[in-house]
């Protein structure tokens, strides 16, 4: 079949005893061309940045958030300096509040009772501040109970010190159990290919998994991002346009436990329809690729994304196999998972590829007899032959007489 929709597409095949032609080797633009910029990275990162943002006290409306979003070093320096101004400023209050009382100048007068013990100056203020704020009471420097502004300031501090130390690490543990380099391990092909499945023109790709630790509930998705116009002029760039990867049958549903090569079938739904080998290497597009799920240690949900231009789509290739049967288990060996090797593709559209099998199909239909036909049109002519009321039945020795194609007469029989 698959040589029969070559050769309606001009695509020579040899026979079996000739060599076939090697497949043209993968397209490469030429140096003149502009390289498409990217909408999503190799990596998985969107290549988008916003601009002209004025109502930025939306960030701060939903600051915890933001402060998950920060790098690193951000969001360390941030961490340090909540708990370094709280410490500072409570220690300035308790410095404050020894200084009002007197308590400073009295540091040598054994009768006086000062509102904390041993507290005689800033930096024992702000030790002070430390193991209040942290629990850690080393019984050195001990707040008295004639200082009733002294015991408020205590209350407000601890309560205000469970506030910062349930934000602060709220936010380090959000940010260190996020699930962005769990799809370190989720890798996809560095090229998808163009070939024939079934007799149908198909778009894949391979998505894998490095980890033994499974992806649960793992779903892929694909979208075509390419700039229109619309009939009536109107220009959307980067217009983004599903592709069928299998949501109707549920093979977008993965079981992601090897690789596994993802398949776009082109068909009339398909915006790759009408488009032949010819026209791919003139084309402009990308297309994205969305792989998520939950992580299985951590039930948190996970997204692994990758993109493929148009000169990273290889017409004629398919990836080679990865999978084989060891003692005992499968073994995949991920040494060739971006590997491809060329097939004998044919070189026009889906469209036209299904024109073509339409056309052989009719030729066939027509130009074979059927042998159904043939009883029906014997007992047509035994029919038409009679005429009137059977007679009585040949007699069994002698072989039925030969039919000449003429009708016999009434009178005879």
């Amino acid at each position: 079949m698959a040589q029969d929709n070559a050769a309606f597409c001009g695509v020579p095949e040899g026979g079996p005893g000739e060599a076939k032609a090697p497949p043209a080797p993968p397209r490469r633009r030429g140096a003149g061309a502009r390289k498409r910029q990217r909408y999503v990275e190799k990596d998985g990162k969107c290549n988008v940045q916003h601009g002209n943002v004025r109502e930025t006290y939306r960030y701060l409306t939903d600051i915890f958030t933001t402060l998950v979003d920060l790098k690193w070093r951000f969001s360390l320096l941030v961490f340090i300096l909540a708990y370094a101004v709280t410490w500072l400023f409570f220690g300035l209050i308790w410095w404050f509040i020894a200084y009002c009382r007197g308590d400073l100048d009295h540091l040598e007068d054994h009768a006086w009772t000062p509102c904390v013990n041993n507290l005689n100056g800033f930096v024992s203020a702000f030790l002070f501040s430390i193991e209040t704020e942290t629990t850690i009471g080393y019984g050195h420097r001990v707040i008295t109970d004639k200082c009733p502004e002294g015991i408020v300031l205590l209350l407000l501090q601890a309560i205000l010190g469970s506030m910062v130390n349930a934000f602060m690490v709220g936010c380090m543990f959000v940010k260190i159990s996020q699930p962005n380099k769990r799809a370190e391990t989720l890798v996809f092909s560095s090229h998808a290919v163009v070939s024939l499945r079934d007799d149908r023109l198909c778009l894949m790709f391979r998505v894998g998994d490095l980890r033994d630790s499974h992806i649960v509930e793992a779903s892929i998705r694909a979208k075509l991002i390419k700039s229109k116009q619309t009939q009536e002029g109107e220009f959307i760039p980067l217009d983004q346009t599903d592709l069928s990867v299998g949501f109707e049958t549920g093979d977008d549903r993965l079981f992601l436990v090897s690789p596994l090569i993802i398949s776009h079938e082109i068909d009339e739904r398909s915006p790759f329809w009408d488009v032949s080998r010819h026209q791919l290497e003139k084309d402009d597009f990308e297309i994205v690729v969305i792989l998520e799920g939950m992580v299985e240690a951590t039930g948190m949900t996970c997204q692994a994304r990758s993109s493929y231009l148009a000169d990273e789509v290889l017409w004629g290739h398919r990836f080679s196999p990865v999978l084989s049967l060891a003692e005992g288990c499968y073994e995949v060996d991920y040494g060739g998972f971006h590997h491809t090797v060329p097939v004998p593709t044919p070189a026009c559209s889906a469209r036209q590829l299904a024109a073509a099998a339409a056309r052989r199909d009719a030729h066939l239909y027509w130009s074979i007899p059927s042998r159904l036909d043939q009883p029906l049109e014997e007992a047509a002519v035994a029919e038409d032959g009679a005429g009137g009321e059977p007679g009585p039945p040949p007699p069994p020795a002698s072989p039925p007489p030969e039919h000449n194609g003429t009708l016999a007469s009434p009178e005879g029989l």
